[in-house]
């Protein structure tokens, strides 16, 4: 429901295991390193134990997603209080031996030969067996002769063994000192600590490609650690129902008092085995920061302030070459049709000088506006055409019209000459014309 209404892709807080949203924290990290050194070694049992919760589950599906283009035949095996022919059964069958062979010792054979066909093809086989603290000391053993089995003095078979810390009681007792000797890495997954309970939630968030809706406050993450004692699936439980509760309410904040709301119906539900909480423990004030994108942005480089400063100047001094420039090329205006003359002011044909060193003033908002409104409107420029030198004494001379009339006349006068000329041009070739015929 919640999933829907703050648009993630999947549930971020399952309670089934779930290797694509796999945490990779200390004892995380630690037991995954202990289980692909024993793969590497191919030989003895690999033991990983914990607290109902913590992640052996997740571990191994992650282990065997990262297998899955490796030459090895897995087989995942989940016990029950098996017995010993109860347990070569189901390893047999989920090796691919066919259900109908029944008897022990035809199981044994087949299996044996199905394992030294792999090995010669340069395959392998791993058997999971998982909750094995459940298992008999006969099925131990028996899970120890299948470590016999060899070729070329090379095991054909290798076992992982997952189970709650009674798993290590078991391992340690006197009648199972042979498959003790026979464990070449073992680990322990411990609860989160408070750091990792948070960095654990935002994990799975932005998994499920979380964006910042709902916003959880930082007062939340201690209040869930608290509660779920650091262990996974109980971390997994409050958050889940804290974005039901969220989402029924149609609130876009998660809250200290949405998590004192949620715990308290947990335990009266029996479902949170925290410890007991009382009205100070919700007492802290909530602190909202913004998502972290997954996405890295670049480094600002410092800047040097001896720098800005150099810069200051530098455009400074453009400003007052590019203000020069333009007033230079200010036109005063172009003589009207009546022939008369708009005066030219001293102060725009003047080029402004650079300011000498400490001299220059530093133009402020204020001063700035001040002195625009002293100065007249700039008036706009000429065709560059039309541009011609300004001689600071004479005013721009109106053309002379008499000398005009006169250009005109003998214009008039040629045009007529050609003309008379063209037409005599004519009559002669007519007269030439005539005589011949």
């Amino acid at each position: 429901m919640y999933q829907e209404y703050y648009n993630f892709s999947r549930e971020p807080f399952r309670l089934s295991p779930e290797h694509g949203f796999a945490y990779s924290h200390k004892g995380y990290t630690k037991a995954r390193a202990y289980m692909d050194y024993a793969y590497m070694q191919a030989e003895g049992f690999v033991m990983i134990t914990g607290r109902p919760g913590t992640g052996k589950t997740t571990l191994i599906d992650a282990l065997v997603n990262d297998m899955s283009r490796e030459p090895v035949r897995i087989a995942n095996l989940v016990c029950t209080q098996l017995q010993a022919d109860d347990l070569i059964k189901m390893v047999a069958y989920e090796f691919g031996i066919p259900v109908s062979v029944v008897e022990k010792g035809e199981l044994l054979q087949m299996l044996t030969s199905r394992l030294k066909t792999w090995y010669r093809d340069g395959r392998r086989a791993l058997l999971i067996v998982d909750e094995a603290q459940d298992l008999s000391v006969s099925a131990m053993e028996e899970l120890r002769l299948l470590t016999n089995l060899q070729l070329d003095s090379r095991p054909l078979l290798q076992i992982f063994l997952l189970g709650q810390p009674e798993l290590r009681e078991l391992i340690l007792s006197p009648r199972l000192e042979q498959v003790h000797q026979r464990i070449i890495a073992a680990s322990h997954l411990k609860p989160l600590e408070q750091e990792e309970t948070e960095a654990y939630i935002r994990h799975r968030l932005a998994v499920a490609h979380w964006r910042g809706d709902p916003a959880v406050s930082k007062a939340v993450y201690p209040l869930v650690y608290r509660f779920s004692e650091g262990v996974p699936r109980r971390i997994n439980l409050i958050c889940s129902r804290l974005l039901l509760h969220c989402a029924v309410e149609e609130k876009h904040q998660v809250t200290v008092s949405d998590v004192r709301e949620v715990i308290q119906e947990l335990q009266s539900e029996k479902l949170a085995s925290g410890d007991s909480f009382s009205e100070s423990d919700f007492k802290v004030e909530d602190v909202f920061e913004d998502v972290v994108e997954d996405v890295l942005e670049e480094e600002i480089p410092a800047v040097d302030e001896a720098d800005v400063k150099a810069l200051s100047e530098d455009q400074l001094d453009a400003n007052r070459t590019q203000e020069a420039a333009a007033q230079t090329l200010v036109q005063p205006r172009v003589a009207s049709a009546t022939g008369r003359t708009a005066p030219v002011s001293e102060a725009r044909r003047r080029v402004p000088q650079k300011p000498a060193a400490g001299n220059v003033r530093t133009l402020t908002p204020q001063t700035a506006r001040s002195e625009s409104k002293k100065k007249s409107p700039p008036a706009p420029p000429a065709l560059k055409s039309d541009w011609k030198p300004i001689n600071q004494t004479n005013a721009v001379t109106p053309p002379d019209k008499t000398k005009s009339r006169r250009t005109w006349s003998m214009l008039t006068i040629l045009d007529a000459s050609i003309s008379i000329l063209f037409i005599l041009l004519i009559a002669s070739i007519l007269v030439i014309i005539t005589s011949w015929f």
